[in-house]
């Protein structure tokens, strides 16, 4: 039964957990961390760690997504940010961290970042791009927006993207605009041979919707971070993300009974700063997370500290802050590995993900859903 309250007259709403709500609950059992699988497979993809990189350029260049390829996650390049925009993006950069080093004006920044994305997208700048992950080895992932998905797709398919992340504040699966035209979300993935990963939603039944698209995987969630992302102001939508994981675990279990079989990956995007929300993502449900502000301590993150989503460059209503990042950095593998020397969870964030696991007694990510959760609210 849903757990209801009265908000005023005639007027209930349910009520729902963030991350910061619950707590993992260990079980009888406890078992040695060497011994405990972090791995995740998405379609024909298999990867290490079931991390996924927010697509902004604030951590994502060409350069980091192949570091986090070679380190077993997938690194997701903004189709529609400064790497698509912009020949010499290290200049564009450089704009970005002066204004944020001369002015505490929040609007002044932001403004460098609409002028920037003023510029239009160059097909050869990022299927360049593009072109550097592909020659590694690694997984190629990039991000459209719906408004953007059909017109940008094929050639970026063409260029070599292995898996495409279509990714806005919210998608629905029945009318997404394009132009003024709608975008049949479940036309468009059937006409593709690539695996689509699509959100983000906060409920089971935009959740179900997408699903029935035939997305491989749905992100849950906006990529929210205290201090930067600020859609609850602007457009007064938030998404608590314990149960918005749970609800979409939930859509992900029927539609597996209502297909016969067909899974789709549930992608935590949000509400994550430190080692111990990831952790109980999963644990609430999801198959991954994809992760943004905790990456921008990355000595290699190219936003040098800063932390931005796609969404702070929007030419009418930006939703996002440039902020500051952690005033500490690392290297990607000692962010995601370790040792640290911080007792704070924000270093080593996978390898506190794999402490958990083993100190509940569960050796892989789908065990790791089952566990027992509490909420002290």
């Amino acid at each position: 039964m849903r757990d209801l309250v009265e908000i005023g007259m005639g007027r209930t709403a349910r009520r729902s957990y963030d991350l910061d709500d619950v707590e993992i609950v260990p079980s009888r059992r406890t078992r040695s961390s060497a011994v405990v699988s972090t791995e995740w497979k998405i379609d024909a993809y298999r990867f290490d760690l079931p991390l996924i990189t927010h697509p902004t350029d604030a951590i994502v260049s060409p350069g980091t997504a192949v570091a986090v390829g070679e380190l077993g996650g997938l690194g997701v390049l903004n189709a529609e940010g400064l790497w698509a925009r912009h020949a010499n993006v290290e200049d564009a950069m450089f704009r970005i961290v002066r204004a944020a080093e001369d002015t505490e004006d929040p609007t002044a920044l932001i403004s460098v970042l609409q002028e920037l994305h003023s510029a239009p997208i160059r097909l050869d700048l990022i299927s360049e791009a593009i072109k550097t992950v592909r020659e590694s080895g690694v997984t190629v992932a990039a991000r459209v927006s719906p408004q953007h998905a059909a017109e940008l797709t094929p050639d970026l398919i063409k260029a070599g993207v292995e898996i495409l992340v279509v990714q806005g504040t919210i998608v629905s699966a029945e009318h997404v605009e394009r132009e003024g035209d709608p975008l049949d979300l479940k036309d468009f993935i059937g006409r593709l041979d690539v695996p689509v990963i699509a959100g983000g939603v906060g409920d089971y039944r935009t959740a179900m919707h997408l699903m029935r698209t035939g997305a491989a995987g749905v992100i849950v969630g906006h990529g929210y971070t205290p201090g930067v992302t600020t859609t609850g102001k602007v457009l007064g939508i938030g998404v608590p993300m314990a149960t918005a994981i749970i609800d979409a675990a939930a859509a992900r279990r029927d539609y597996l009974d209502e297909t016969g079989g067909r899974y789709v990956h549930v992608i935590a995007d949000g509400g994550m700063s430190v080692s111990g929300d990831i952790a109980k993502a999963i644990a609430c449900g999801a198959d991954a997370v994809m992760l943004g502000a905790p990456l921008a301590a990355s000595s290699e993150a190219p936003g040098q500290g800063l932390y931005w989503t796609a969404a702070a460059a929007h030419p009418s209503l930006p939703r996002s802050r440039v902020a500051p990042g952690p005033d500490y950095a690392v290297d990607l593998k000692t962010l995601l590995f370790g040792p640290s020397s911080d007792a704070e969870g924000v270093v080593n964030l996978f390898g506190a993900l794999r402490r958990a696991m083993a100190k509940t007694g569960y050796s892989d990510l789908k065990e790791f859903q089952r566990v027992g959760l509490t909420v002290h609210r």
